[in-house]
């Protein structure tokens, strides 16, 4: 839920601004308990290795010595809620690659997180397969979840909620807030 990702970039995806205010919704019930992870570029290509080298050699307009800096930032919306609500940054799809989320999951005590943002199919996918293996339970929010693709982001939920349906629950945003009530 980043301005790169919603403003007139090459990885502008067309209706995060539409789960907006779904996301809004969740974080905004308890900004203290809300973590947001943010997908930061190396500042060139040649700063990572193997095929995210190659990836940003696709895309060099998007690395941190030609994006603009504000670009990385949550949207505004959401940036007002931090702090309380936490950033971790990451430079990969997942945000378990480093352990720094994981290590504050635990020392908080944390065993069901609730996912929203996007992209479905990208850094989504990553985050819920990478919590399923680390043993959270997650709740996914079918409406505070979006793609630039839209095939591959009803395949991703699909797969998600009919294969890992003992560690995944897929739930409307109304439907999470009804439930913790």
């Amino acid at each position: 839920m980043q301005r790169m990702f919603v403003e007139d970039t090459p990885w502008r995806v067309s209706w995060m601004e539409r789960i907006l205010p779904c996301v809004l919704l969740i974080a905004e019930r308890d900004p203290k308990r809300t973590i947001f992870t943010r997908f930061v570029p190396p500042k060139t290509a040649e700063d990572v290795a193997g095929t995210w080298r190659d990836y940003y050699l696709k895309w060099p307009m998007m690395t941190g010595d030609s994006l603009a800096p504000e670009l990385i930032d949550l949207l505004p919306e959401l940036a007002m809620l931090v702090p309380p609500a936490a950033i971790f940054n990451k430079r990969v799809y997942s945000p378990w690659f480093d352990g720094t989320l994981q290590r504050a999951l635990v020392s908080s005590g944390v065993e069901t997180l609730v996912i929203s943002g996007g992209e479905t199919d990208v850094c989504v996918l990553a985050t819920v397969l990478g919590a399923i293996d680390l043993g959270h339970r997650v709740i996914l929010v079918r409406d505070a979840v979006c793609s630039g693709a839209d095939e591959t982001h009803d395949a991703s939920l699909d797969l998600l909620s009919s294969r890992f349906s003992v560690q995944l629950t897929v739930a409307t945003a109304q439907e999470f807030l009804d439930a913790i009530h």
